[in-house]
């Protein structure tokens, strides 16, 4: 049986299947290597997601209630904007391989103007993804987190959620954070909430349409359960403090972990677009220098177009783990 090594006479990388096994170059056979190592990690990422939802799959944040923002209006329309996102990036990969397709028959203005539209589409969705991370850190209605860390929120008479800033009412409060520059010089700390949660407490007792709804889901009608006044006012009794939006230690809509996940795994996969736009871009301009012309192929715009196509590919799976399931 013939070794698969390097023939240091012809310099083909592989003697006994030949210069081009599947008839894919090296550099095509790496990138699928690569892709493929790649495929993997996320797969660990996101069956450690499934896992952890599947734990807690009574408690878990409900997407349509976490993901309702639309750029340039206050009506919450859950799921459009991420809706909008995923087109963008489909719509990106569709234009890749109008550019690779163009690659093929040696038209190089129309790879030029594909490669472009796919730059642009990627852009797109990187600053969406940026903008529904803002959202998601600033947070929407807040809630309050209590000493066991569980997370509840406020409910009116007709049991849609309320802001806490609408329980409160009106308050008065002079704290602030300290900081090098303000209060005591050697402390600092995080940042103080706005409501104070005295004031929270306070609008509950004396609002009697207000109500509360913990993490727990209703199995019947996949929503958050909503307790009584008196059960209500248990839990408000070990309150801990008021929360408003998310990050790596707490998040207004439940558990945790949700915010953890979400943070990192679609922060991988921003990552992974943000790396394909710069590549997508270096290869453009080489594309408008004509160095590939020169070298009578396209090669490169098929190889990073494997890259383009693999991250839209994984997207889909975060977009239905996350948003959809």
């Amino acid at each position: 049986m013939d070794a698969t090594i390097a023939n240091p006479t012809t310099g083909t990388t592989w003697n006994g299947g030949g210069d081009r096994p599947f008839g894919a170059s090296y550099g095509k056979m790496m990138m699928w290597f690569f892709l493929i190592s790649d495929a993997l990690t996320f797969a660990g990422f996101l069956g450690a997601y499934g896992f952890m939802r599947f734990k807690f799959i009574d408690s878990w944040p409900i997407a349509d209630e976490v993901f309702t923002h639309v750029p340039f209006t206050h009506t919450p329309m859950p799921m459009i904007y991420v809706a909008f996102m995923t087109f963008i990036l489909i719509f990106s990969s569709v234009t890749m391989v109008l550019a690779v397709d163009a690659g093929h028959q040696m038209k190089k203005n129309k790879v030029i103007v594909y490669m472009l539209l796919t730059i642009i589409g990627g852009i797109i969705f990187v600053g969406s993804q940026a903008w529904e991370w803002k959202n998601f850190i600033q947070g929407d209605k807040g809630a309050v987190q209590l000493n066991d860390g569980q997370i509840i929120q406020f409910v009116n008479k007709d049991g849609h959620q309320i802001s806490v800033d609408e329980v409160a009412g009106n308050y008065h409060t002079e704290r602030e954070r300290h900081t090098k520059s303000e209060g005591i010089w050697f402390k600092k700390e995080g940042n103080v909430p706005l409501i104070p949660l005295n004031a929270v407490v306070d609008g509950f007792k004396h609002n009697p349409n207000v109500n509360v709804r913990i993490e727990k889901i209703d199995p019947a009608t996949k929503q958050k359960v909503i307790v009584s006044r008196d059960q209500a006012t248990k839990l408000l009794a070990n309150a801990k403090q008021v929360v408003k939006g998310a990050n790596l230690k707490v998040n207004e809509y439940g558990k945790t972990l949700f915010g953890d996940f979400f943070f990192f795994i679609t922060g991988f996969h921003g990552f992974h677009v943000t790396s394909g736009i710069i590549i997508n871009l270096i290869i453009f301009f080489n594309v408008i220098l004509g160095t590939y012309e020169r070298r009578g192929h396209y090669e490169m715009v098929e190889k990073v177009g494997l890259y383009w196509h693999f991250v839209d590919l994984v997207w889909v799976f975060v977009f239905t783990f996350f948003y959809l399931v």
